[in-house]
């Protein structure tokens, strides 16, 4: 990732108010608010690393695709579970042990969300590697007593994993946005970076979620006395993306945003943070977790589902048509990051939902004829996760990071993706319910009204923001200031690794 090595001193010069005592008392912070002057009217410029931007952007990438494969594997893994262990495996344990790593996901993006804004984007993702590592090793070494204790352990060791990968969101969401403002070339094709970065790498978990337990039901030729086998060693695999990107993160620098806009350390103003970017805030978490609600769920019971509408099937077969569907979750990405590039996030958000909707509507509508012939049904069900990932899915992760300052960016990234994937744990947690009493075809009829509501807030909710994150870091500042919120800015404390070469000026 960047950095900005030289200090403020270099690029203006510093200026110091002092608030009244009154304000002090009234906020119950003492200090100065440091700005800086711009020579000229021109922007502060500064050095960063191309390198170290371009690996922060694919290894962010690799971090959520990681993510991805281990919230969707689950559901795969279940239906081996299911065949080993039929009396253990209740209706109880099956919903605890699909809810774990999503409620560990929302208690990490929380967490996490604060570590990274006051203690720094690389102390974050270290801890969240770690987390996501500890949780998928005792995932895979899972045992008990009995079976039930088995499945305990399988909860808790899902639950510690959900927490390192839901740290991932704000952590490397914040880390990646800043990262691609470090030049206008960047800056100007964020959206179809962040597609790629959040939503296709996501997208790619997913598939490989079911595709390697389908490969190794294959390898062991579909032997029942090997399937606690390949339940573990499907778990096991998703070791490796984040122990393949440890070392980088942990020698990663520090962003030219972080290093002049952070409140490090510091008390935030919470109430006047809320007050400022209300809006945005409800607007994005709002819009996520209407498309967690529906892409989760309808994502990892995909397997579930085929084998419903396909009972004939082998499970070979059924994992097979699973693996299909959630390939249609690829095309969306690169359709929606052109669009939110050309049109805005807004829009684009506010079409894919409108267009998700509408296809919900004549599939739940005519299901019961769409059913019997089965390619069909596949195709327009892989057509309908593909257009939420048109819109909502390849603008979420961006929207709730381009319209808040580097100063809260974690925290208010982690508060709109902890409302997400609360939208995905209650998803998943009424999806059975629903299917069970309204069958298939009431899920995609509630699916369908659930992105009506998501396509109505993304247009007439959401702000357009800045391209440029600077202006909003200024503007942050500003109003602190007018408030008497007294802060001192940026990051001179954090020193980055040797060996990293600025070659690069900002702009």
């Amino acid at each position: 990732m960047a950095s900005l090595n030289e200090p403020a001193s270099l690029h203006g010069h510093e200026v110091l108010h002092s608030a009244s005592k009154a304000d002090d008392s009234k906020h119950g912070t003492m200090g100065a608010v440091e700005v800086m002057d711009l020579e000229e009217g021109e922007a502060p410029k500064g050095l960063y690393s191309k390198v170290s931007v371009v690996m922060m952007v694919i290894f962010s990438g690799l971090a959520i695709g990681s993510d991805g494969y281990n919230a969707a594997v689950i559901g795969n893994v279940e239906l081996l579970l299911a065949i080993l262990y039929p009396e253990s495996l209740t209706t109880s344990i099956y919903t605890r042990l699909s809810n774990a790593f999503l409620i560990g996901m929302i208690v990490g993006m929380l967490m996490f969300g604060v570590i990274a804004d006051q203690l720094g984007r690389k102390t974050g993702a270290v801890a969240t590697t770690v987390l996501l590592v500890l949780g998928i090793i005792l995932s895979t070494a899972a045992k008990g007593t009995d079976e039930t204790g088995m499945f305990w352990m399988l909860i808790i060791a899902r639950g510690i994993a959900g927490v390192g990968a839901g740290g991932e969101y704000p952590v490397g969401g914040a880390g990646a946005a800043e990262a691609t403002d470090e030049s206008a070339g960047m800056r100007k094709h964020r959206g179809f970076m962040f597609a790629m970065i959040a939503d296709l790498s996501a997208s790619l978990g997913y598939v490989f979620g079911g595709l390697v337990p389908l490969l190794l039901l294959l390898c062991v030729n579909q032997k029942v006395e090997r399937y606690d086998l390949v339940w573990r060693l499907s778990f096991a695999l998703g070791l490796i993306p984040p122990v393949s990107i440890f070392w980088f993160r942990y020698k990663m620098a520090v962003s030219t945003a972080y290093r002049k806009a952070s409140m490090r350390k510091q008390k935030v103003p919470y109430l006047l943070a809320v007050k400022r970017y209300w809006r945005p805030l409800l607007g994005a978490s709002a819009t996520w977790f209407l498309y967690n609600w529906i892409a989760i769920p309808f994502g990892i019971f995909s397997g579930t589902i085929t084998n419903r509408v396909n009972p004939s099937g082998s499970l070979i077969t059924n994992l097979g048509w699973g693996v299909v569907i959630n390939c249609f979750y690829i095309p969306g990405p690169f359709i929606g990051g052109y669009l939110s590039d050309k049109i805005g996030r807004r829009r684009t958000m506010a079409l894919g939902f409108a267009m998700q909707a509408v296809l919900g509507f004549v599939l739940g509508g005519a299901y019961h004829k769409i059913v019997n012939v089965f390619p069909l049904f596949v195709v327009m069900y892989g057509i309908f996760l593909t257009l939420g990932e048109v819109g909502p899915g390849s603008t979420v992760v961006l929207v709730s990071s381009e319209n808040f300052p580097t100063a809260i960016r974690g925290q208010m990234m982690g508060i709109c993706s902890a409302v997400s994937k609360a939208g995905a744990a209650i998803g998943t947690q009424v999806f059975i319910p629903i299917t069970s009493g309204a069958g298939d075809q009431g899920a995609f009829l509630v699916g369908s009204g659930f992105a009506v509501l998501g396509a109505l807030i993304a247009f007439f909710f959401l702000p357009d923001a800045s391209r440029q994150l600077e202006d909003e870091d200024e503007n942050w500042k500003k109003y602190l200031e007018e408030n008497g919120w007294l802060a001192q800015w940026g990051d001179d404390e954090t020193r980055d690794p040797k060996g990293i070469v600025l070659n690069q000026c900002a702009s």
